[in-house]
């Protein structure tokens, strides 16, 4: 049996104004934007890889381009450029929280308890926000977006600063836009 991966995940780093991000793609999608520092501690490469039966190679393709144009209109306050596609890697309950998240505006942000209400389970408050935390697509799909029920920041695998950094550029932007 043959236990050589027959693709790899292309990655690439991107350095954006909050921190160094790792992006990778496989079979043409997007299946990962997450910060260094996320992918050093392995958890996140090692579920990656394992869902992909793939290995991280470092070797820019079209797609981890394409996300690094995207983060850079993000990042200049234009939004993300739509179209990308996403190869969410989890269980079945994980890739029905990001997608749920996908539904939360730019600029605005949610609870895990009104994600958890939103997916018609809401007793599973900490299942969605170790899904959310499990999340190997960071911006494309907004993980940064969810606070506590006070509104205070949580835990954010970029950190609370970055977290703080994209609220901030979202909702200015957001603001500029609606005048």
């Amino acid at each position: 049996m043959n236990t050589t991966p027959d693709k790899p995940i292309q990655t690439r780093v991107y350095h954006s104004p909050c921190g160094e991000m790792v992006l990778g793609s496989y079979d043409g999608r997007l299946c990962l934007c997450c910060w260094e520092r996320q992918l050093r501690e392995g958890s996140v490469a090692n579920r990656v890889e394992r869902g992909l039966c793939a290995i991280m190679k470092e070797c820019p393709s079209d797609i981890t381009d394409a996300a690094a144009r995207s983060l850079d209109c993000y990042f200049a306050g234009r939004g993300l450029t739509p179209g990308l596609p996403l190869l969410p890697v989890g269980t079945d309950f994980q890739k029905a929280v990001w997608q749920a998240l996908l539904s939360v505006p730019y600029g605005q942000t949610t609870t895990y308890g009104e994600l958890a209400a939103a997916l018609g389970s809401p007793k599973a408050v900490r299942a969605v926000a170790a899904a959310n935390g499990a999340n190997a697509i960071s911006i494309f799909v907004p993980c940064h977006r969810v606070i506590g029920r006070d509104g205070a920041l949580t835990g954010y695998a970029g950190g609370l600063a970055a977290k703080q950094f994209l609220l901030d550029l979202e909702k200015a932007t957001a603001h500029e836009a609606s005048r």
